[in-house]
C-alpha cells in the first residue's frame, strides 16, 4: 500500500467517510474511490465506479471482475453510531449496551448535572443542544438517533436536524399522544409528513418494556432490526425493469 494510501484511509477514518480502495490484481494499481469522487488509475471506470460504490452502500468487501481484470475492493466504513439525545435512566443503560454491539456511542445533553462522565463511564459525553453538538459532529447513513428527554425544547430540535440528514435510524421516546404532537410542533417548524415517517415512536419493539433497562433494549433491539434490514434491501439483486 502506497503512503498517500495510508494517510488518504487514516483521514476517511477519523472524518468517518466511506471509502474503497480498488487494487487491481495483475499490477497492484490502487484507485480510491469515495461516494462522490474517485482519485488514481482507474478513477474514470464507470464500471468500476459502480460496483465500488454499491459494495460501500453495502459495507462489504469483494473481488469483482471488470473488463476481464479482477478487482478487489476493499471496503472502509465508518463504525455504526449511536447518539443519544437525553442523559436519562434509560441512556444510563442503552449507552453500554450498544457499546457492546460495537456502536460509537455518544449522550448529548446540555443539562451538565446530567450529562457527566461519571454517569457514562467510558462513552464520549456532549454538554451542548444537540442540534449544535449535530453541526460538529456530522450525521451519516451511520448513525441512528433517538431522543429520550420528554422535553420538546431538546428533543424537536435534534429530530428536526436528524430528519434532514440521512441517518439510518431515528426514534423517539413518547406515548402515542405525545409522538401526536411531537408531529404537530415539527409540521409547524416545516416537517413534511412524509419526512415525519422517518421517526419511529413510540420508540422500541413492542416487549412490553417497563424498566428503563428493559426499555433501552427494546430500542437498541430496533435499531439492530433496522440496520440489518436497511443492509437487506441494499444487498438484494435489482430486477430490471420490463
Amino acid at each position: 500500500m502506497k503512503a498517500e494510501t495510508l494517510a488518504a484511509l487514516q483521514e476517511a477514518r477519523k472524518k468517518r467517510h466511506a471509502l474503497a480502495l480498488a487494487t487491481r490484481l495483475s499490477d497492484a494499481a490502487e484507485t480510491l474511490i469515495y461516494p462522490d469522487r474517485a482519485l488514481g488509475v482507474q478513477a474514470s471506470d464507470e464500471m468500476l465506479l459502480s460496483a465500488a460504490r454499491r459494495a460501500l452502500e453495502i459495507g462489504r468487501s469483494e473481488t469483482v471482475d471488470i473488463g476481464g481484470q479482477r478487482v478487489f475492493l476493499n471496503v472502509y466504513v465508518p463504525p455504526s453510531r449511536l447518539i443519544i439525545v437525553g442523559a436519562v435512566h434509560i441512556a444510563q443503560s442503552l449507552a453500554p449496551m450498544a457499546s457492546l454491539l460495537d456502536f460509537d456511542v455518544t449522550v448529548v445533553d446540555p443539562r451538565r448535572a446530567f450529562a457527566t462522565d461519571s454517569r457514562f463511564p467510558g462513552v464520549k459525553v456532549m454538554q451542548e443542544w444537540a442540534d449544535e453538538a449535530f453541526e460538529k459532529m456530522g450525521l451519516d447513513r451511520s448513525t441512528a438517533v433517538v431522543t429520550l428527554t420528554h422535553d420538546p425544547k431538546l428533543d424537536d430540535p435534534a429530530l428536526e436536524y436528524a430528519l434532514k440528514s440521512d441517518v439510518f435510524y431515528i426514534g423517539a421516546l413518547g406515548s402515542r399522544k405525545t409522538h401526536a404532537k411531537r408531529k404537530e410542533r415539527l409540521a409547524e417548524a416545516g416537517i413534511t409528513e412524509e419526512q415525519f415517517a422517518r421517526v419511529h415512536g413510540p420508540v422500541g419493539l413492542n416487549i412490553g418494556a417497563r424498566s428503563p433497562a428493559e426499555i433501552a433494549i427494546s430500542i437498541l433491539g430496533q435499531i439492530v432490526e433496522v440496520r440489518a434490514r436497511r443492509l437487506e434491501a441494499l444487498s438484494a439483486p435489482k430486477v430490471a425493469a420490463a
